[in-house]
């Protein structure tokens, strides 16, 4: 009650503060005291006789309060009409949001005359535009050159809308139909012109992709073909299947994870951000992954040729001196050991170095994931080498 009671006592004074001003500062918006009386005759509330004749300029109030009582008396083409120029006057003033909704109102009263309806449509059609309503403005065109196929403002505007909506051979059309009533409107005739112009730089534009698109895929059934013809087998993803049996081949068992070559298997961009390529001389060029387990670190080889030696790149990385993380020193090219996993029969397969990738590609058991294929490298003789190991199946190419 305290806390009410001191809000209540601030409140008052501020009341009080604000009554207190005008004891010396005059109200700017007060009547005079010359003619006070005129003008309480003025408003309607406080008016003793109605004038018998008055404008809206004089007595703004009271023709709104009259416009709202007679409303009813006036006809369907009077309110269109009383509509069309409120719309008119938000349309000059920018304001299209009020304009399209003034218009709007002018168009249900659905009166009679065709050609106040038909204005009501190209103006609401205007202020869509300018709204950048394109589908709307060109349905009110649309609309308007059904009641008058030759209302030059409805068949420009079609014209316009359709060029926004890129819709070049609709334009072209609305600017035909123009023509034919209006052979010599200037603005027919540009936009007719521009709609020419930018219909063939679209078609051009599409005949363009469709070629880029033809060479690329030719360029990619080239690339499969050449994996395919190698024996290089790619990964890729499939739904399983119940198999019909638990007992498995090692040499089709992975006939469940294997389907046939296809631009899906190549998709290594999302990975390593590149993709293998054939070159002019027709050699395979892969982006290839070194793996550290020991110190969770990786290397990455965007193009490995695949003629080219394990080792070739491990001098190339470890040659002249140690990487920051190789803290003991250990990582010489010649203590090197390289393997790839078959995570299907959990076995590793160890590398000789002196190998090409293309000849460890083409081994039985390796299986190119995502694009990309990935190679474990190990310190000989070392402790994490055989804790790693330990317990894993073995195997050399």
């Amino acid at each position: 009650m305290m806390a009410s009671s001191d809000a209540q006592h601030d409140s008052d004074d501020g009341m009080d503060a604000f009554m207190d001003k005008f004891k010396t500062q005059r109200y700017k918006n007060a009547l005079s005291e010359d003619n006070w009386e005129e003008e309480f005759d003025k408003v309607p509330m406080f008016m003793k006789t109605a004038p018998e004749e008055f404008d809206g300029i004089s007595h703004p109030e009271l023709s709104c309060l009259q416009a709202i009582i007679h409303d009813e008396d006036r006809t369907p083409e009077e309110k269109a009409m009383s509509l069309k120029d409120e719309g008119n006057a938000f349309f000059k003033e920018k304001n299209y949001k009020k304009a399209v909704m003034a218009y709007t109102g002018g168009i249900k009263q659905k009166c009679e005359d065709q050609e106040l309806h038909t204005v009501l449509l190209t103006n609401r059609a205007a202020a869509h535009f300018h709204l950048g309503n394109m589908r709307s403005a060109l349905s009110d065109a649309t609309a308007a050159k059904k009641i008058k196929p030759d209302h030059l403002k409805a068949l420009i505007r079609g014209a316009q809308c359709c060029m926004k909506l890129r819709s070049f051979a609709e334009a072209i059309q609305w600017c035909d139909e123009g023509l034919k009533v209006h052979p010599r409107d200037n603005k027919l005739l540009e936009l007719r012109v521009t709609a020419d112009k930018q219909k063939r730089a679209a078609e051009r534009d599409v005949r363009k992709a469709k070629a880029k698109d033809k060479k690329l895929w030719v360029e990619k059934e080239k690339l499969l073909a050449a994996i395919k013809d190698r024996g290089i087998k790619l990964l890729q993803p499939v739904k399983p299947r119940k198999r019909s049996s638990d007992s498995e081949d090692e040499n089709e068992g992975s006939s469940e994870a294997i389907s046939q070559l296809s631009l899906d298997g190549l998709s290594s961009r999302e990975v390593t951000g590149a993709q293998v390529f054939l070159d002019e001389q027709g050699s395979l060029h892969w982006p290839v992954l070194f793996f550290y387990p020991e110190h969770q670190q990786s290397d990455f080889i965007s193009a490995f040729c695949e003629n080219s030696c394990f080792i070739d790149h491990l001098v190339t990385m470890f040659g002249e001196e140690f990487p920051p993380w190789d803290t003991d020193r250990k990582y010489h090219p010649q203590n090197l050991l390289l393997y790839f996993e078959d995570e299907q029969t959990e076995t590793l397969y160890q590398v000789n170095t002196e190998m090409s990738l293309l000849k460890v590609l083409q081994h039985k058991r390796y299986f190119v994931k995502a694009g990309t294929p990935s190679f474990i490298v190990l310190v000989n003789d070392s402790g994490f080498w055989r804790k790693f190991l330990t317990g894993k199946k073995m195997k050399g190419l």
